[in-house]
């Protein structure tokens, strides 16, 4: 990459340019786009239903409806509140209801009961084709007995605020739940399935994915260590029992390894050097904001690339924001007067943490727009209310719903310097 002068233009293209490339990612990672791709190869013979869950559900139905509307005898689909069937999917043999998210609710109990009310009136001949994103786990559920919604909500409220990972958060959901954990293959009535999974966790690994509705490998693995004394006792009055048998063919058929690898063709199309960092985002996202801004700070002109998710520890009372507009702010901090680095952070599905925003944006003089603001970037990441000071700045990635959920990614650019670009 030639070098060029970092004036407040070339700042402010290269900004764009970062979410062009983003947006590169989801387009390849879209749930309908993902799912049409895969039935186009592998589409399911005889009547089928569908059951479609999560951040993408009604974009991965859309991509059925493209390829098989003809033999399709039912659908139910569950979302988030708020969210519209994708185009092409008003159909009276398609059920759509929304549970509760982030946090388990009314809706998603009923959520539950609806679920298996569908599965039971299914013909036995009928094949169930499952598409399950991120944001399952709370969206539906049906708990262990003695479980109620009160504990279900502390449960998972704590867990949130807890900084453990998805599979240690998942180890704690499974023992509250008769569906999680595998658990939802006993309802099936040992009919033929077929899961097609978005993955939103680390390795890919099915018995994370929406908690594992129909994945049983993770169920049985011990609780995490650290658990407060009311947690543990509740998750060990019931433990899933379940075969370690899978009871659905599944395949995963987005991730985030394949967003990131777009945003490398499109960024070499455009003849930028453009590189997937070994390290996966991971652990506090203070910590990893630190490891990023000095890889930046070292490497050559160009595209650094780092997918995954990291987590963030809330004080008692939280601001606003989630854990990339977090790692975007610390990330900030200590670019601060660099002017060579540009940064995005974002969810791929378009919302972080509490806020409105996928992520953010951030260049060298976003820590200088904030305190001019009267704020104060260290004082607002202890407060984990990194979304007000980055809403100050005018740093927030806005997107809307993307159609899909894959984790976090993370695009960083070095620009080469001119001679007079010196960092301050």
């Amino acid at each position: 990459m030639p070098a060029r002068p970092l004036t407040d233009e070339t700042l402010r293209q290269v900004r764009e340019q970062l979410v062009v490339l983003f947006r590169a990612g989801l387009a390849r990672v879209h749930g309908r786009q993902c799912v049409s791709t895969y039935l186009q190869a592998n589409r399911p013979s005889g009547p089928t239903a569908v059951i479609a869950t999560g951040k993408a559900a009604c974009d991965m139905l859309a991509g059925v409806m493209d390829i098989m509307a003809d033999e399709l005898c039912a659908g139910l689909v569950i979302s988030p509140p708020g969210q519209a069937m994708a185009g092409g999917c008003e159909d009276r043999r398609i059920t759509h209801i929304r549970g509760n998210h982030p946090v388990p609710g009314e809706d998603s109990l009923a959520a539950g009961r609806q679920l298996l009310d569908f599965i039971n009136r299914l013909p036995a001949e009928c094949h169930l084709l499952f598409l399950v994103s991120g944001g399952t786990s709370s969206l539906l559920e049906v708990p262990a007995e003695g479980v109620g919604l009160a504990d279900l909500q502390a449960v998972n409220r704590w867990l949130l605020a807890s900084g453990l990972d998805i599979g240690q958060m998942n180890r704690v959901r499974f023992t509250l739940s008769q569906i999680k954990g595998g658990q939802l293959h006993r309802f099936l009535g040992g009919r033929a399935c077929t899961a097609l999974l978005l993955s939103d966790v680390p390795g890919d690994e099915a018995g994370n994915i929406g908690s594992g509705l129909l994945h049983p490998a993770l169920s049985l693995l011990p609780l995490p260590d650290g658990l407060p004394d009311w947690v543990r006792r509740l998750a060990e009055r019931h433990r899933p029992g379940v075969s370690g048998a899978c009871a659905a063919d599944c395949h995963i058929i987005g991730n985030n390894r394949a967003a990131l690898d777009a945003i490398v063709e499109h960024a070499q199309q455009q003849g930028i050097h453009a590189t997937i960092q070994d390290e996966p985002l991971a652990g506090d996202a203070e910590l990893m904001a630190a490891r990023i801004a000095a890889q930046l700070r070292v490497a050559q002109p160009g595209i650094c690339l780092w997918g995954g998710e990291t987590t963030v520890r809330l004080p008692a009372s939280p601001g606003t924001g989630g854990r990339n507009q977090q790692l975007a702010l610390a990330v900030a901090t200590h670019l601060a007067g660099y002017r060579p680095a540009v940064l995005l952070a974002a969810g791929t599905d378009g919302r972080d943490g509490c806020s409105e925003a996928a992520g953010a944006v951030i260049d060298s003089c976003t820590v200088e727009r904030g305190e001019r603001c009267g704020l104060q970037a260290a004082d607002c990441l202890q407060r984990a209310d990194a979304g007000s000071f980055l809403a100050a700045s005018d740093d927030l990635l806005i997107t809307g719903p993307t159609g899909t959920n894959v984790m976090d990614i993370v695009i960083g650019m070095k620009l080469a310097e001119s001679s007079d670009d010196r960092p301050v």
